[in-house]
């Protein structure tokens, strides 16, 4: 990605404490516009213009500071929005994709302070096609596990460790920010991924407690998916890479999501204490060829089910999702793409469980069936 450096623009963040210092701010972006078809969306057929929905639209800055030591400061500003109405995405925050400060050691790592996505969505969520190549096309049932980096983590502290003998460890705390309520609202998480050679693996896990719509929690039903008592994600990946650098990838993730009150892609919300536990698996495969070094094709395949555990019994729903993209690189900042899904769900769960809803489709489908089909043309910069 070609990234445009403002120097002499901006002379008052370019300069810093010292003469001899060496510092640098980069301006940065990505636009993605399409159109979408959803051939069931409550009941109907629905065409729309949609930003964002396969790479996040966004614009940011980010930027560092040599201090001494291969010592560095750095910082990072990065916000969403919706090129159809101007509007910030993310509830309306200005940087609510990143605002985060820290200190960056060539031997000793990197600790960062902020809003800043968990460990999971770093190290993780590459493995998956919604991480990787399709974003929101292709996420995991009603974003279960963050594998299309939905919401990031405020009040929260990061650790990244160098990259040794192939391996990179991650470790996060989202903090409450609550006087009397240090465990409300909070996360924490790490992860570690290892490469050697055409071969990639990585372990994840991220603990949320809360999630409710408060603003100064570590993440909540604005920011986040779920509100809940608590959720859990495990995670674990693998992938080879081949020669030509064709991909193929597994990744696996499990959810639990305890007393749950409220997800923010169902336009009904379960009743208050009817809901005991949402247990979700999800098993995917990807792979992505070039069939041109201009020209890659992409798809998934993933299978979710999930066990609901209510006031009055237990029920199982299962999914079936493939998607598919075909992208052809106009430039190196320019591409257009086709892509879509199908997703097919069966089983007794109630609620919204049992209504195909791809993520970001036009609504839910008012039966187990649904497809999204996108064009879209996407501009780096």
């Amino acid at each position: 990605m070609k990234k445009a450096i403002l120097a002499g623009a901006l002379p008052a963040l370019l300069t810093c404490g010292t003469a001899h210092a060496q510092s640098s701010v980069t301006l940065y972006g990505l636009i993605d516009e399409g159109l979408d078809f959803t051939n069931n969306a409550n009941g109907h057929r629905a065409y729309q213009m949609a930003s964002g929905y396969t790479r996040g639209t966004r614009w940011g800055i980010h930027g560092s500071e040599d201090l001494r030591d291969e010592l560095s400061a750095i910082f990072r500003l990065e916000s969403g929005f919706d090129v159809n109405n101007g509007l910030l995405t993310q509830g309306g925050a200005a940087f609510g994709r990143q605002a985060n400060v820290g200190l960056s050691s060539r031997r000793l790592g990197t600790l960062t302070m902020g809003v800043q996505y968990d460990p999971t969505a770093d190290l993780w969520s590459p493995f998956t096609s919604a991480g990787s190549m399709m974003g929101d096309m292709s996420a995991h049932p009603f974003g279960n596990d963050n594998a299309a980096w939905d919401y990031s983590i405020h009040n929260s502290v990061k650790y990244v460790s160098p990259t040794v003998a192939g391996f990179t460890g991650e470790a996060m705390y989202g903090f409450s920010n609550q006087a009397g309520g240090f465990a409300d609202d909070r996360v924490y998480s790490a992860a570690g991924s290892y490469r050697m050679g055409s071969i990639s693996a990585a372990l994840a896990y991220m603990k949320t407690n809360g999630g409710r719509a408060t603003a100064t929690g570590a993440v909540s039903t604005v920011t986040g998916v779920f509100a809940a008592r608590s959720q859990q994600n495990i995670d674990a990946g693998l992938s080879y890479t081949f020669p030509n650098e064709a991909v193929v990838s597994l990744a696996y993730s499990h959810v639990d999501v305890y007393n749950p009150s409220a997800n923010s892609f169902f336009q009904t919300q379960p009743g208050a204490g009817t809901q005991n536990s949402w247990k979700f698996d999800n098993y995917e495969i990807n792979g992505k060829y070039y069939v041109k070094p201009d020209l890659w094709l992409g798809a998934a395949y993933t299978f979710t089910t999930a066990q609901v555990a209510t006031t009055t019994g237990h029920t199982t729903s299962r999914w079936n999702q493939v998607s598919v993209i075909l992208d052809y690189d106009i430039s190196k900042r320019t591409s257009v793409y086709v892509d879509g899904s199908y997703q097919h769900v069966d089983g007794d769960a109630g609620l919204a469980f049992d209504n195909a809803d791809i993520e970001r489709s036009a609504g839910p489908s008012m039966s187990g069936n649904q497809m999204v089909y996108r064009v879209s043309l996407l501009h780096r910069f």
